[in-house]
């Protein structure tokens, strides 16, 4: 029975593909979660209706298992499925070439020889990229050239930035698979130093339950002798080594029988890193875990786990050893995502922390520091609606340049997609009600108070709230002086001017503005301005305040006769704004 999640993906792949727009989808679900599943419909879809499916993964060791996978779900319907790989010989992949072309083979499961110049379909209809975040720009640029014509669904539980902000933009559709099958539960994940106790213990409590056993060491020179050394420590395993520098019959061969249970201990590279779906292992030891990224060993923990039954990972390096600080960075962000479903959040926080990268260019990740990612945001939805054919709905633009800190601490707001969901709804925000309700909802969800640099961005939403609502085009700070310049359809006559410089001087001798203000017909400069951050932001407020009484009062009378009745009030009527 199919989790929610799961059947609704493979209901808008299915939607998708009857659009007669191409589809661009990506399918982001935890390891072993199903997005094969959804996979093996949309390609089943398309060969019912007379094209033909190309799957690309990125390991030959991954591409077997997909064959054998798709072979066993298919078999009872006529569709004619090819493997193009190294495991296959030089013959074989020439008849598979030949099948390809002549349209006689219905779906090619292959490695990056799929991408060969060689290769031709007769009509193909869909592309599926499984383990995305393991293909270069290069690989990209060749689907892309398909991408006018053919569908494309990408496969990932961790997607790489850039592939992850097209999604969250709207550039690219997005279906996410959250819910675990039945029985998983999460690894109990340990980083320690290497000991041959602490490796003895982990393999023969294993080997004890009846289970299997990774051991990977991601040096192909050295790692026979890890296999004696593992074999000296519990004489009674039967040990196996896997690479991906080996002949391809004897790999094949290694593989076949670890997962039919002739062997108990698998000795390998990162070769296992993606796919492979083997219940029966359920510990994991990675030698040298510091060498790894933060994804590969979140995708090589997921090889472990995937039954009913407690599974354990052990991130382990020699001891002695001195990790560098983005390596225990690593190591703590992969027991920080511990949980089930945790691949998402994992590539938020990698968007969070490398930026999304090129949308067109070669760059899969980087900041976009020259104008800013709200800015840049904003800039992408207006690109975006125009090619829908959408009238673009683009608020006018404000300015407010204080420098004050101004953000959520990751101390207050711990998990990095609540981050970027905040920042994303506090672009949008326009009034101050619901400014107010994300502030209640900060205080409701976190339960203490806000800190300094959480309340000042909401503060400085509120002043954007006001230049908003008044027609400002924003406030600069220029050295000793603060600018609240007018927006083009605001501008001041003379004796509005003067009153309002009447009133603002008022608020000055009064102690309730802590600074010289000059009033023009479109801007008011304010000069001696306190040098605390804090203390500018306070005036900006009192200004904006003020402006926005002074507006109110000509929009009552539509004149100038209501503003000279209010300057001409006592100093303690002025009313100090909050």
């Amino acid at each position: 029975e199919e989790p929610p999640d799961q059947l609704e993906a493979i209901r808008a792949v299915k939607r998708d593909l009857e659009m007669p727009e191409p589809m661009d989808r990506l399918v982001c679900g935890d390891v072993g979660f199903g997005k094969t599943e959804v996979a093996i419909r949309a390609a089943f879809k398309v060969v019912q209706d007379g094209k033909q499916v190309a799957v690309l993964v990125p390991t030959t060791v991954l591409a077997q298992q997909h064959y054998e996978t798709f072979q066993e779900r298919l078999s009872p319907y006529p569709v004619i499925i090819e493997l193009l790989s190294r495991f296959r010989r030089p013959r074989e992949q020439k008849a598979v070439i030949a099948g390809s072309r002549a349209g006689t083979v219905d779906i090619v499961i292959g490695t990056h020889r799929l991408l060969s110049k060689d290769l031709a379909f007769k009509d193909l209809g869909l592309v599926v990229v499984d383990e995305e975040q393991r293909f270069g720009v290069r690989h990209k640029e060749r689907l892309k050239a398909l991408r006018a014509t053919v569908d494309i669904l990408t496969l990932s539980a961790t997607p790489i930035p850039r592939t992850l902000h097209m999604a969250l933009s709207g550039l690219r559709a997005m279906s996410r698979i959250e819910d675990p099958p039945a029985g998983r539960l999460p690894v109990e994940t340990h980083a320690v130093e290497r000991t041959d106790a602490l490796v003895r213990d982990a393999i023969r409590r294993e080997l004890d339950r009846g289970g299997q056993v990774y051991f990977v060491h991601n040096r192909v020179q050295s790692i026979a002798h890890i296999a004696q050394f593992v074999q000296d420590l519990v004489p009674g395993a039967r040990v196996a080594v896997a690479h991906g520098q080996m002949p391809p019959d004897d790999l094949e061969r290694v593989m076949w029988d670890f997962s039919r249970g002739r062997s108990d201990l698998l000795v390998c590279t990162s070769i296992i890193e993606n796919g492979l779906d083997l219940p029966n292992v359920n510990t994991l030891i990675v030698d040298h875990a510091q060498q790894f990224g933060l994804a590969q060993l979140y995708q090589l923990r997921g090889r472990v786990g995937r039954s009913d039954r407690q599974a354990y990972a052990y991130l382990t390096w020699r001891a002695g050893t001195t990790l560098t600080p983005p390596a225990r960075e690593r190591i703590r962000a992969l027991r920080e995502f511990a949980a089930l479903g945790s691949g998402f959040r994992l590539a938020l926080r990698d968007l969070e922390i490398r930026g999304a990268g090129e949308l067109l260019g070669a760059e899969q990740h980087g900041f976009i520091s020259a104008i800013g990612y709200e800015l840049y945001c904003q800039l992408l939805a207006e690109a975006i609606e125009r090619l829908k054919g959408e009238p673009v709905s683009a608020p006018p633009e404000v300015t407010v340049d204080v420098p004050v800190d101004a953000y959520l601490p990751r101390d207050y707001v711990p998990e990095a997609g609540q981050r970027m969901d905040l920042y994303r709804r506090m672009a949008q925000l326009r009034t101050h009600e619901n400014i107010d309700a994300l502030r209640r909802e900060l205080h409701d969800r976190y339960g203490r108070t806000i800190p300094n640099p959480a309340a000042n961005l909401l503060r400085l939403l509120d002043v954007k709230a006001v230049c908003l609502e008044l027609g400002l085009a924003g406030i600069f700070r220029e050295q000793f002086e603060v600018v609240v310049k007018f927006g083009p359809e605001l501008r001041l006559q003379p004796v509005e001017q003067k009153h309002l410089q009447r009133q603002l001087s008022l608020a000055r001798r009064a102690g309730l503005l802590h600074a010289d203000a000059v009033a023009a017909h479109d801007r008011v400069t304010l000069s001696a301005v306190p040098t605390d951050p804090e203390n500018v932001l306070t005036l900006i407020e009192r200004v904006t305040e003020y402006l926005r009484q002074f507006f109110a009062g000509l929009m009552q009378e539509d004149g100038a006769s209501a503003v000279v009745g209010g300057c001409k009030q006592e100093q303690s009527n002025v009313r100090t704004p909050p």
